[in-house]
């Protein structure tokens, strides 16, 4: 009949849910307990100390007794960052004071250029100071050779003759022109004493030129460079208290 068929079906339905149901949860403690260790106690004695077994469920662990804490096993423990260990870009510009600047480049040559951070200007001074030095000492010895030559040709004395050392072993004495000689060590003795002098007044002036470029370098790094750069040029009229009538002329203004 229409009405039992009815009363079939659903009681099929219900059965088919509860069976569903009934699989579900059948797998789902088979699974707990496939994962759950197998030394856990069936009972704990009165007065013994209480234990919180553990289950490792997938990623994390699960903790049996009063309380349940869920911790991830997968995850790194981050730490806290300290506001010193935080670098911060300082917006603060270099600001040199051009009097430092000298007195540190009259103190040191060279001192002054790194002290405005202009560090490609030391290899200039240390390397023309080098070099002047160089040239100073080799002059000057050269000086005392010939100044000691000259002197010994001009004595009296035949045991002095520190002017054959110019000459090969070979050569005499007697096969010499003394006239000549003289003429020749006077003059190389005052080229000598000459190109000394000229060095020491280089290496002042590399000293002086050093320090100039300190002060300027530094007082430059105040002035404002900017991307304007214009010329204004306008009529204007100017008065002149000499005269009774004004002069008309150009009046320019340069932006830089």
């Amino acid at each position: 009949m229409p009405i039992f068929d009815s009363y079939r079906h659903t009681f099929r339905t219900l059965a088919a849910a509860l069976c569903m149901a009934a699989t579900s949860f059948v797998c789902a403690s088979a699974q707990q307990r496939q994962h759950m260790p197998a030394n856990l106690p069936d009972s704990i004695p009165v007065g013994a100390p209480v234990e919180r077994p553990a289950a490792v469920v997938g990623d994390s662990i699960l903790v049996i007794g009063d309380s349940v804490a869920v911790t991830p096993v997968d995850t790194v423990a981050v730490k806290a960052f300290n506001r010193f260990d935080v670098w911060e870009e300082r917006e603060t510009d270099f600001n040199p004071d051009p009097t430092r600047a000298v007195w540190m480049s009259a103190l040191f040559p060279g001192l002054g250029q790194i002290y405005n951070r202009r560090y490609w200007k030391l290899p200039i001074v240390v390397g023309a100071y080098l070099g002047l030095g160089y040239a100073t000492s080799w002059n000057n010895g050269m000086l005392n050779d010939y100044t000691r030559a000259y002197r010994d040709i001009m004595d009296t004395d035949p045991s002095t003759k520190s002017y054959m050392d110019f000459f090969p072993p070979t050569t005499k004495e007697e096969d010499l022109d003394k006239t000549w000689l003289t003429n020749v060590l006077r003059t190389r003795k005052n080229f000598y004493r000459r190109n000394r002098d000229l060095c020491i007044i280089c290496m002042v002036g590399v000293y002086l030129v050093a320090m100039v470029d300190a002060y300027v370098d530094a007082s430059l790094s105040h002035f404002d460079i900017s991307s304007d750069l214009s010329m204004d040029v306008a009529p204007a009229v100017f008065i002149d208290g000499r005269t009774t009538r004004p002069s008309v002329g150009l009046l320019w203004a340069l932006t830089f």
